[in-house]
């Protein structure tokens, strides 16, 4: 077993394990990151970027061209029963949206934590996280569970792993291996939305564009069509899992709620003439269709763990966005707050990291989730959508500006939260520009 120290153990290379290695090795920390994958892999996911993801991934140096599915979106289209299309033309100073397979995305991230000098241990499954060293630092064990996995410099891995640091960041997904060694995990938790996807290709010229549909039978929640290259198409759904304004026991009724119909199984996309009009008549299934939980409860479940050693960060602390299930911007916003937080504190005071932690997302992100949850309310009956898009006025500078809003180009409720206004937040440019 190999057994080495480290400042920080981050576990899961994800956008927001990636994200905190980064982060923390441009701080001249030493960083290791363990993963029960090997890159690249595919994860099931929309992928979607929103502005909030593009700043972030800009901001830690990603490049582009090291994506290969990377394909940038200018225009927007929502589609709901009871009213015309709403068509919203995103800003074209920067990027604002971007669809990118997290194929591609992820491995080009972890490339990146190593060319900052992180350590990836690849194919390592997390067995043990205990306090050692009289509680001043963490002990981390793996075991491989794929042969030939190597580290950062190419050195075959071992048959597992004994790590040291003074902390460690738990970005290890919404059943996170970490919080369950901890003791700290929800016996039968399963997420608060549900989602399913695949891959159409020879979509036609109609899906060059983002679109999101609202179908009665999955509300709460929507249907997407997100272009890739060569005429691909993310195609998908998501329904959240307990509904909010419906007693437990009402039974669902078609055109009312999807929640006893769609819990994440493939539909056909021919069957729904709207979603059908956009991939146009050649379009075929490419890959398989996979579902997968949504962890949106932000404030539900701890953020720390074995006296503040431990941060959760990402899906690990149920970050995604409960309006809209996105996740890789908050994932980056966590993996960033929690560094951040134990940057500030020192190895010494891991009380310190875990209450800032906690209180900088108390006061910032999760009041974004509160006005998400609000807003989600709307989207519960059937004429919701239609009822809530009829008040963007149909103006280009309004449409411009529910645009930015819808795509996280700013927190979404920046207005309760003034100690993260900065100059320009409403009308800045967009991420990557030329």
């Amino acid at each position: 077993m190999r057994s080495e120290r480290f400042d920080i153990v981050v576990v899961g290379s994800g956008p927001a394990g990636s994200a905190a290695a980064i982060t923390a090795a441009r701080a001249g920390r030493r960083v290791a990151v363990i993963d029960k994958a090997t890159f690249p892999r595919d994860k099931c996911c929309g992928d979607g970027l929103t502005a909030g993801a593009l700043r972030a991934l800009e901001g830690l140096g990603l490049d582009p061209a090291n994506v290969k599915s990377w394909e940038p979106a200018s225009r927007a289209v929502v589609d709901a029963p009871g009213m015309d299309l709403l068509e919203l033309a995103l800003p074209g100073d920067g990027l604002f949206a971007v669809t990118a397979r997290r194929y591609d995305l992820d491995s080009a991230l972890v490339d990146l934590a190593r060319s900052y000098g992180a350590t990836v241990f690849e194919g390592q499954s997390v067995t043990a996280v205990r306090s050692c060293l009289g509680g001043s630092a963490v002990e981390v064990e793996s075991t491989s569970g794929v042969s030939g996995a190597s580290g950062a410099s190419g050195v075959p891995g071992a048959s597992g792993l004994k790590l040291t640091a003074s902390y460690v960041i738990a970005s290890d997904g919404a059943w996170s291996p970490v919080r369950k060694l901890l003791g700290l995990a929800e016996p039968g938790y399963l997420g608060e939305w549900q989602a399913g996807r695949e891959y159409i290709a020879d979509a036609g010229p109609l899906s060059r564009d983002l679109w999101v549909f609202f179908e009665a039978d999955m509300l709460p929640g929507y249907a997407w069509s997100f272009p890739l290259p060569d005429g691909t198409v993310n195609v998908g759904y998501g329904v959240l899992r307990r509904p909010r304004s419906r007693s437990a026991s009402s039974p669902a009724s078609p055109g009312s709620s999807g929640h006893g119909m769609l819990r994440g199984q493939r539909i056909d996309w021919a069957d729904r003439p709207r979603i059908a009009a956009v991939l146009g008549p050649a379009a075929r299934p490419t890959g398989p269709w996979k579902s997968w939980p949504i962890p949106a409860r932000l404030g539900g479940t701890p953020l720390a763990g074995l006296e503040g050693r431990v941060l959760f960060c990402g899906d690990a602390a149920g970050a995604c966005d409960p309006m809209t299930g996105e996740g890789i911007a908050q994932a980056l916003e966590t993996a960033a707050l929690a560094v951040g937080c134990v940057l500030q504190a020192g190895p010494s005071r891991p009380d310190a990291a875990a209450r800032r932690y906690k209180r900088r997302v108390r006061f910032g992100m999760q009041v974004d989730h509160m006005l998400s949850r609000v807003c989600s309310e709307v989207l519960t009956h059937p004429h919701g959508p239609a009822k809530a898009l009829s008040m963007v006025p149909r103006r280009p500078s309004a449409t411009g500006r529910f645009a930015r809003w819808m795509f996280e180009d700013y927190p979404r409720a920046i207005f309760l939260t003034p100690q993260r206004w900065r100059p320009g937040t409403l009308g800045r440019p967009g991420a990557f520009r030329p």
